[in-house]
């Protein structure tokens, strides 16, 4: 048995392709495997193209934009710019996911782990951004008369100690679990971990870290 980070795959000899007529009694027809694999061939290659076109240009313009404004950049600006380079990552990751999608997983277990990484380093660093503008229009709304200098130390220095580095660090069981298999002739890139438990412990972390604590900033 292997255990992923999004499924359980078994394997067992006792198998048959057979379906006893009522099998599906009251529940309508069954969704086939084939089926759904076709729908994501065309399907999930299609958006993942989509996105990546629009994020290269969206983003790719606002770094540039940002790059010749260095002056002129507002606090929110300079929170924008990291906002913009850590989506860039991410969708620079996608062809690699529409070939997987459409065909398997053909680049290797080194292209496997850092794409997970760069996935990871974008989930928690997008979400702590926003945080951090949160804060920052906290400051300056509520303490809008002796704010100035708190402000410029969170979005030019404590913005690396509080967003890319602990993005950065969350990456570890990435380049530990992610890696390729072999399912059914077919290659897989995902995290695989060796039991249950680290499964729990590390979607525990994602909705802690990822979910509740920039939440509990961004409310409050």
């Amino acid at each position: 048995q292997l255990l992923y980070s999004g499924f359980v795959i078994e394997f067992s000899d006792n198998s048959t392709d057979e379906m006893g007529s009522g099998d599906y009694g009251d529940y309508g027809e069954p969704c086939f495997q084939h089926e759904n694999a076709d729908f994501n061939r065309i399907f999930l290659p299609t958006i993942y193209s989509i996105i990546f076109v629009t994020g290269i240009i969206g983003n790719g313009l606002v770094i540039i934009v940002m790059g010749y404004q260095k002056k002129q950049r507002s606090m929110t600006d300079k929170y924008r710019l990291h906002l913009s380079v850590a989506d860039l990552l991410f969708v620079i990751t996608l062809p690699f996911w529409s070939v997987d999608a459409a065909i398997s997983w053909y680049f290797g277990n080194v292209l496997c782990k850092a794409v997970h990484v760069i996935y990871t380093v974008n989930l928690y660093s997008s979400v702590l951004i926003l945080a951090f503008i949160s804060l920052d229009r906290y400051l300056a709304i509520v303490h809008a008369t002796n704010s100035q200098r708190p402000r410029k130390l969170l979005a030019e220095k404590v913005v690396y100690v509080g967003v890319w580095l602990p993005a950065v660090l969350l990456t570890v069981p990435d380049l530990i679990f992610a890696s390729t298999s072999e399912v059914e002739g077919k290659y897989l890139c995902d995290r695989i971990y060796p039991h249950e438990n680290w499964l729990i412990s590390f979607r525990f972390q994602h909705i802690l870290v990822g979910l509740v604590l920039p939440g509990l900033i961004i409310l409050t």
